[in-house]
């Protein structure tokens, strides 16, 4: 019998806490005119992005990067669970070739008023692969922090309750 190796080194596990409600991470996670401010590292932009967040559907988005090389990447919903979880496969394209995939989880739970966002991907086919994607991923944490905190100002504030 053989052990079932340990793919350990080639996942990568973040986790962030953000001061914003469960619904307002995960909706920022999942809708595409939130995921085009964050979803990509310092410097690049994504002009172009299209997914359809269910079971099965699809995603396709291109990253620019600062000296305007276009870099495609794409996958598919694996599973969605509103303010929960969502799984989608993700890889790389390069010359209308898909690249090695692998699978994003995303978790969210809550931490008193606060939202943990637990993001692992797994399993890549190297340590290098797994690095550049920590750097990347917590870039686009960073920024995501940065839109929950420009979406939070502009929400509506509770009313103060009147005394009689």
């Amino acid at each position: 019998m053989t052990a079932a190796p340990n793919n350990t080194f080639r996942t990568l596990v973040l986790h962030r806490i953000f001061a914003a409600p469960r619904a307002l991470v995960f909706a920022a996670c999942t809708r595409g005119e939130h995921l085009q401010q964050w979803c990509a590292p310092h410097g690049f932009t994504i002009p172009k992005s299209e997914g359809d967040v269910r079971p099965g559907g699809q995603w396709r988005s291109c990253m620019v990067a600062p000296d305007g090389t276009e870099c495609w990447l794409s996958g598919k919903y694996l599973e969605v669970e509103e303010n929960r979880r969502v799984v989608f496969t993700h890889a790389w394209e390069e010359k209308g070739r898909r690249g090695h995939e692998t699978t994003v989880t995303l978790t969210f739970a809550d931490i008193g008023p606060k939202t943990k966002l637990t993001l692992r991907q797994q399993i890549f086919d190297s340590t290098a692969s797994r690095d550049g994607h920590r750097d990347g991923w917590s870039q686009c944490l960073e920024k995501l922090g940065d839109l929950l905190a420009r979406l939070r100002s502009k929400s509506p504030k509770p009313a103060a309750k009147s005394r009689s």
